[in-house]
């Protein structure tokens, strides 16, 4: 079978999201009160069905027959480039809620630029501005002393700490999965590494005073979705458990600077938490409310979205999902994952030419300790050179050198290892959400003929 065009595999992507959209509008403002069994909120971006004097959605060039259950063969995601304040052309994923996926190109460095840095907000309303003059961060539940902060407070009052750390999307590669799953296509930009400077979690909780029998930190932002109150598309909310998440929250900072710079809204200016090493679903942006709760949170987002199965790795098969009865648990720190950058495959390389291999690196457990590649589609590998360490949780760039000898074509590998020995596997990953992509990347290469 003939793979499509990318052109082809945009215009069936998005007539497959239409017609959904479409289909289920009636069901979701129906049911607009029962939560779905799903990992999205119901009704969070469903579009209405067309009414008297509108369209109907246009007909969309389909895939050839087979092929939508493949993997994505490219390394962003599909859609178009869109400008919006304070970015760059970033490749839109969704546009309600915003959804950006940062190019390739980059990832060349250690940091990702401030206005490269991909976006995911989960409701629509998410803020368009803020007041500083009128918002405030709220400490409640079972502390012995609220607290109500201004932005000037936070500036002020508490001695700022800086940490580098990787932020990525939980669904960041969700397009590679065979067989797909439902979610937004993320490619491999769902991701960035920026010095994130603000106040650490642990010196605010402790001008609080954590009550006795506290077990959980409840933490909510600005953004708001078109549901009624107390159902998962009105609010969005995360927690960490005080025990199990408890070097988590050691490590974690309320950030209000992104590279030295005040946040961008779309990443949720004016104050986001960082949780080092925990996937993005926990970095609640456009804070306004951090909640001491005395039992777990049981809110779908929560108890029902973003979980994974209780399993190595997170992954099941197929036929392990179909079945049913397998337990889950909350989604929390990353995996290893190592990408190459450049060469990207898009012109061909000279036979005999010196290249030089160009990526990143990283884990949510440590520090990145060795990076390999291989130039002969893993039938041999070599050690890269590392770059500048940043800190434990932060990319980690690489570089290496190859020559080809001849004309044809090559496939590039990378593969990595944390300094408590967590590494990547070539094995097949796959769980029902598409959370926690890291098999070992390919890139191929046509190398042409030097004479």
């Amino acid at each position: 079978m003939a793979s499509p065009s990318r052109r082809q595999l945009l215009r069936a992507t998005v007539g497959a999201a239409v017609t959904a959209a479409v289909a289920s509008g009636a069901e979701n403002r129906a049911a607009a009160t029962e939560p779905a069994a799903a990992t999205e909120p119901p009704g969070a971006g469903a579009a209405p069905p067309p009414g008297p004097g509108h369209a109907a959605p246009p007909v969309i060039e389909p895939l050839p027959e087979g092929y939508t259950a493949a993997p994505s063969p490219y390394w962003n995601s599909i859609g178009p480039l869109v400008t919006m304040p304070q970015k760059v052309p970033l490749i839109q994923v969704a546009d309600r809620p915003v959804q950006l996926e940062t190019p390739r190109q980059y990832f060349l460095t250690a940091l990702t630029p401030r206005s490269a840095f991909f976006v995911r907000w989960h409701l629509g309303q998410h803020p368009h501005a803020v007041d500083l003059r009128t918002w405030r961060l709220r400490v409640e539940g079972k502390v012995n002393r609220p607290l109500s902060l201004s932005y000037a407070e936070l500036l002020r009052d508490f001695k700022p700490f800086t940490v580098a750390a990787v932020n990525q999307c939980a669904g960041n590669g969700r397009s590679r999965f065979s067989p797909r799953v439902p979610g937004s296509q993320w490619g491999n930009g769902a991701m960035g590494c920026a010095q994130w400077t603000g106040v650490r979690l642990r010196d605010l909780l402790a001008r609080a005073g954590v009550a006795a029998g506290a077990v959980a930190l409840q933490l909510m932002g600005l953004d708001r979705g078109g549901g009624p109150e107390g159902s998962p598309s009105a609010r969005y909310s995360k927690s960490l458990d005080l025990k199990t998440d408890a070097a988590a929250l050691e490590e974690s900072v309320l950030a209000y600077a992104l590279n030295g710079e005040p946040l961008p809204l779309l990443n949720g200016f004016p104050l986001r938490l960082v949780v080092p090493g925990y996937f993005s679903t926990y970095w609640v942006k456009a804070l306004d409310a951090l909640t001491v709760l005395d039992k777990p949170d049981e809110n779908f987002w929560m108890k029902t979205a973003y979980r994974i199965p209780s399993r190595p790795g997170g992954h099941i098969t197929p036929e392990e999902q179909k079945k049913g009865g397998v337990p889950t648990e909350p989604i929390t720190r990353m995996p290893v994952r190592s990408f190459i950058v450049t060469p990207d495959g898009e012109s061909k390389l000279p036979a005999g030419f010196a290249v030089t291999l160009r990526g990143i690196a990283f884990s949510g457990h440590d520090h990145i300790a060795r990076v390999e590649v291989s130039a002969d589609d893993g039938a041999t590998w070599q050690p890269a050179h590392l770059g500048e360490d940043l800190g434990r949780y932060a990319f980690r760039p690489f570089t290496a050198q190859f020559t080809p000898k001849q004309p044809g074509r090559l496939t590039l590998r990378v593969r990595a290892t944390d300094k408590k020995g967590n590494g990547q596997s070539d094995e097949p990953k796959w769980n029902p959400s598409g959370y926690m992509w890291n098999r070992i990347e390919r890139q191929e290469v046509v190398i042409g003929p030097a004479e």
